[in-house]
């Protein structure tokens, strides 16, 4: 359950209206290569591979930090599932878009789409791994608040965060397969993702402010003791 839960919360991460603003970006980036499905292919994987090191480097050192610091293990231990009701609440809103903040766009700059370009298919790790730290709100939200205390029950500081890496490159090496078949397959994904997105998050962002709010009644406010 927690690797699937990584994994949802990854591609839930991706199809949000920011993040999937980088993944357009890098879709438009594999797709220079569209004259060749191996290499569409290759940059697609390689750009999840990135993302998914970005991740985990992420998960390792603040996992890492947290589990071994004695003072913050221990509050952790006894005050985590407080934290956590709050948390989920608040990623939980800002799914359901009731808190709006502006996002910045996810176009490539000169200079970084100049570096890609000369790396070739390598240049799709580059722009995962800067595409993964270039958190808006809602990414935020999801890793820090609901990604890192999910990592944290489990122990787990390296598999977690790269699963939920995996999951926020998945359209991305979708698309990457899509146009390796054809024109005509990257349309439909696109629209058929486009519907999914919207209950997606609708759906997860009540079930997380559901969670917190037991989470809440239950450890903070102590209801059901």
């Amino acid at each position: 359950m927690a690797f699937g839960s990584a994994l949802w919360l990854g591609f839930l991460t991706s199809i949000s209206p920011c993040p999937l603003a980088t993944n357009v970006a890098a879709m438009s980036f594999i797709s220079r290569g569209i004259g060749s499905p191996r290499r569409v292919l290759l940059t697609g994987l390689v750009y999840t591979a990135g993302r998914s090191l970005a991740y985990m480097i992420l998960g390792i050192l603040m996992v890492g930090s947290l589990l071994t610091a004695t003072g913050v293990s221990l509050i952790l231990q006894v005050r985590l599932n407080q934290i956590l009701g709050p948390a989920l609440i608040v990623a939980g809103v800002l799914l359901l878009d009731w808190i709006r903040f502006p996002s910045r766009g996810g176009g490539i700059s000169a200079g970084l789409q100049d570096r890609a370009e000369r790396w070739g298919i390598w240049g799709g790790g580059l722009l995962g791994v800067v595409f993964a730290l270039s958190l808006c709100p809602t990414s935020a939200a999801l890793f820090f608040g609901s990604l890192i205390p999910l990592a944290l029950k489990s122990g787990s500081r390296v598999m977690l965060p790269l699963v939920y890496g995996i999951g926020t490159a998945l359209p991305v090496f979708a698309f990457a397969i899509a146009l390796a078949i054809g024109a005509n397959a990257v349309g439909r994904m696109f629209n058929v993702l486009s519907r999914f997105e919207v209950w997606a998050r609708r759906i997860t962002g009540a079930v997380f402010i559901g969670v917190g709010g037991y989470y809440c009644l239950a450890y903070i406010f102590e209801v059901f003791v």
